[in-house]
């Protein structure tokens, strides 16, 4: 039985009064042992001098509370990747052919973009994308990078995001 209890992550806040735990407060951890395995409950100093002459848990202890660093947030915005894309499409100007490739491809690893086909057409290969969310479909002419090009594009992709500078064609 003992084996088979699920670890619960400490609250964010009082189990009792649902006051959220600040950085630093003092906070007691209750474990009940129950019929089925053990309850755990993560209450304040308060609450904790307020239950203590009154309630036997199968353990207990003190600790600080540490609140949980912010999510890191994503290197480039999904919404400015799809944006940018957008734009360059717009455009449709030759030299935004690789940038316009390495962003679908971004937005295809964040599932934003689903690749549904490849079409050949002549020298051509084109990449047909639908977005996830709304079925809009994105029509992307593969250009055949050579890896020796890949940090010049990411460089300009980097460069548009950030800045939003028109992309030099790379070095051929």
């Amino acid at each position: 039985m003992f084996a088979e209890w699920e670890i619960k992550a400490r609250s964010r806040a009082c189990s009792r009064s649902q006051t959220p735990f600040q950085d630093g407060d003092t906070i007691w951890t209750l474990l009940f042992r129950e019929k089925n395995g053990f309850h755990r409950e993560d209450v304040s100093e308060a609450t904790w001098q307020q239950l203590k002459d009154t309630v036997q848990p199968f353990s207990f202890w003190r600790s600080t509370y540490q609140a949980p660093p912010p999510a890191p947030p994503e290197p480039i915005q999904r919404e400015s990747v799809e944006a940018l894309l957008r734009r360059l499409i717009q455009e449709d100007r030759p030299e935004h052919l690789n940038a316009r490739y390495v962003l679908a491809a971004m937005l295809e690893r964040k599932k934003t973009l689903k690749a549904v086909d490849v079409r050949e057409t002549g020298e051509e290969k084109i990449l047909i994308y639908e977005h996830a969310k709304n079925g809009e479909v994105f029509l992307i002419v593969d250009p055949q990078l050579r890896l020796d090009q890949l940090d010049r594009v990411q460089e300009q992709v980097s460069a548009l995001l950030s800045s939003g500078l028109a992309i030099q064609q790379p070095e051929q």
